[in-house]
Order: C-alpha cells, then sequence, then structure tokens
C-alpha cells in the first residue's frame, strides 16, 4: 500500500512540468537549464509512444505491475509527468535535460498528507521503453507512517497495440481490476 502511495505522491510531485513547457515552449522562452543542457537531450519532456506500456513499480522491496493503454490525446492529458495539478500545491516543478535524459525535482505541499520533496531522473527513448527513478522525503504527514525517506523505481514497456478490449486511458491493476484514468476528475 505504501508503494502506491510513493507512486502518486511521485506524480503528483511531477505535476504541472508538462504544462510550463508547454508555455515556455509557446512563448520561445527557455530556462537556464534548457539553454546549459547536453546537446544529446530532447528539446522537451517526451511523450510515450501510444499503445499499451507495462509499468513495474518498485518500492520498499514490493513489486507490482500494471498495464496502460495510451493514444495521443490520453498521454498528452495524461503524461508520465503527472497530471497538470502541480501548481496548486508545489513550490517547485523542475523537469531540466541531463545526460542520457532528464533530472526531476519538486517541493510539493499536500497539506495533511504531507510535503513531499522528491529528486530523480527519468530514462529512456518513451517509444519502447523508459525508467523513472524517484527518492521522496515526506515530513509533517498527519499519518506519521508516511514521514519519511522512499525510492521508487518505475519501468515502462511498450508492448505494442492496445488489445481489443482496452480503450485509451483504461489501466489494468494487480488483481484484474481496470479503470479509465483519462475519466478521472482533474484539478479544478
Amino acid at each position: 500500500m505504501r508503494a502506491v502511495a510513493i507512486v502518486c505522491v511521485g506524480a503528483l510531485a511531477l505535476a504541472a512540468c508538462q504544462k510550463k513547457t508547454d508555455e515556455a515552449a509557446k512563448t520561445g522562452e527557455e530556462t537556464q537549464a534548457s539553454a546549459a543542457a547536453p546537446a544529446a537531450a530532447p528539446a522537451g519532456p517526451p511523450r510515450r509512444k501510444p499503445g499499451l506500456w507495462v509499468q513495474t513499480i518498485n518500492a520498499e522491496g514490493m513489486t507490482q505491475e500494471t498495464k496502460l493503454c495510451l493514444d495521443e490525446t490520453v498521454e498528452k492529458k495524461m503524461t508520465l509527468w503527472g497530471q497538470q495539478m502541480g501548481e496548486q500545491v508545489c513550490a517547485k516543478n523542475e523537469i531540466t535535460p541531463a545526460a542520457g535524459g532528464w533530472k526531476v525535482e519538486s517541493e510539493c505541499d499536500f497539506g495533511e498528507a504531507g510535503r513531499n520533496v522528491t529528486s530523480g531522473t527519468v530514462t529512456g527513448d518513451f517509444n519502447t521503453k523508459y525508467v523513472m527513478k524517484l527518492t521522496t522525503t515526506t515530513t509533517g504527514a498527519k499519518m506519521i507512517q508516511a514521514n519519511g525517506t522512499q525510492t521508487m523505481e518505475m519501468t515502462g514497456a511498450w508492448q505494442g497495440a492496445c488489445p481489443a478490449d482496452m480503450k485509451p486511458g483504461d489501466m489494468l491493476l494487480p488483481g484484474g481490476m481496470k479503470m479509465n484514468i483519462a475519466s478521472m476528475p482533474g484539478p479544478k
């Protein structure tokens, strides 16, 4: 259960970065970090290839696998980098090019769920595979056991076209439960 919470916190901690990148691209702005980035780094946070992705999450010695069906619309809305809510709770949200991928850093206040400081990397080609490694330190959580430092690694592997029984946004969770993340309500 704690591993799932870590993943959710990690995804939320990365939130809004895609929106800020899109806004900067529209206005032609460029951050100093982007200007100083290695030439081999992509120009903006990459998007995963449409199709079926198997995501394996390793945290605290537990492994959990999910399957996610993506198309371009769902990927744009629900990117690997998180939903567009971070600006409401995060004082810092940065995704900067780094050798071989991206460096991520965030500082977010989730109220009673605590203050999270997250850092890590995301690497891969996003057409066949990616690896996200995050370390999150939570302080001030009302639920005492949520406080502390956690590490998480999520590996995504592209499997091909989505099967006929999955539509874009469908996520198949352990135990066979299916939900559609694209239909979940977002932030106001």
